[in-house]
């Protein structure tokens, strides 16, 4: 088959297409041909070999397909050949076929094409399991979302508004998918901004991947009980923070990324996202925001097109 190649840690041109060996399966894991394979950020950290894949993983990039099922393992209940479907995958999406473990399957929700489909997995999986399951945003409450043009932002916004939390975003090109206050980050202050919508209260919870540069403004931008969790680095991993803040107003901080869990773990996300977002897919509540399209072969283009940040939702590759 063919799939991208990191030749060698660098810039987008170190991704190159070759001929490679067909991934095995065992026998929990399934066999996709790949229709679609969605870019993240992990993607350029792994390019830059910052970001090595788990032990036993595919090493070629790529977190989240879709694509029709080519062969099942021995023990596989659910699945069979044929089924269109979509994953998250622990790498190894940037191919034409790709073996993943059947717990991280998912069916292709209802109104949403095969190829789109590969942009939901990760982001779904991410936001579901920071924001919900362990933040636990609830309705009636008030959520902040860094980077809000990402996959990952765009999809946080429509979920919380879905669940009926009020949604900020520091991003100004949010509105249309329901955002309620978008701030221009690159010329507005964020914290006053969340203090003045929220009567100088600060908002519930916080979704950050910049991490050091916004560490201190973000505890300012918190209610009492308010939550912070940290899902990216994009401004630094180090930060000096008064943690004054965080006894006296009860402050949680947390961090977690997907890749790494252990396989039941990823099991029972995805298990959580199927029962609880799928059906707001289904009822046309929450859609895939997808930017461009690329072949296989252009994934240099790609990974220039993301790190630009010049885009809104997901980028995705077509074998």
């Amino acid at each position: 088959m063919k799939a991208v190649v990191i030749t060698t840690p660098g810039d987008p041109q170190v991704l190159q297409v070759q001929e490679v060996e067909n991934p095995e399966i065992g026998d929990n894991e399934v066999l996709i041909r790949v229709e679609a394979s969605a870019l993240n950020r992990a993607d350029t950290l792994q390019r830059k070999g910052l970001h090595p894949p788990p032990k036993g993983s595919s090493p070629y990039p790529g977190l989240e397909c879709s694509g029709i099922i080519e062969a099942v393992g021995k023990a596989v209940v659910r699945w069979k050949v044929g089924d269109q479907v979509c994953a998250l995958l622990a790498g190894g999406g940037y191919a034409e076929k790709v073996s993943v473990p059947a717990g991280q399957v998912l069916p292709v929700p209802s109104g949403v094409s095969l190829k789109d489909a590969a942009a939901i997995p990760e982001v779904a999986c991410t936001v579901w399991s920071t924001v919900f399951m362990m933040s636990r945003l609830t309705a009636g409450e008030t959520f902040l979302i860094h980077g809000g043009s990402s996959g990952i932002g765009t999809f946080a916004i429509q979920i919380a508004k879905y669940i009926g939390a009020r949604v900020f975003v520091t991003a100004s090109v949010c509105k249309d998918l329901g955002a309620d206050v978008c701030i221009n980050y690159k010329t507005e202050d964020f914290v006053a901004r969340v203090k003045e919508e929220t009567g100088g209260k600060g908002v519930d919870v916080i979704l950050d991947n910049i991490g050091g540069a916004y560490f201190q403004r973000n505890i300012d931008s918190l209610n009492v009980d308010g939550r912070l969790f940290i899902i990216g680095f994009q401004g630094g991993t180090v930060a000096e923070v008064n943690l004054s803040g965080l006894l006296a107003r009860r402050l949680t901080v947390q961090a977690a990324g997907l890749r790494n869990r252990s396989l039941e773990n990823k099991a029972a996300i995805v298990s959580e996202v199927e029962k609880n977002v799928w059906p707001a897919i289904a009822a046309g509540k929450v859609k895939p925001v997808v930017y461009k399209y690329f072949p296989l072969t252009e994934a240099a283009e790609a990974h220039q097109l993301m790190e630009s940040s010049n885009h809104v939702g997901k980028i995705l590759l077509i074998p």
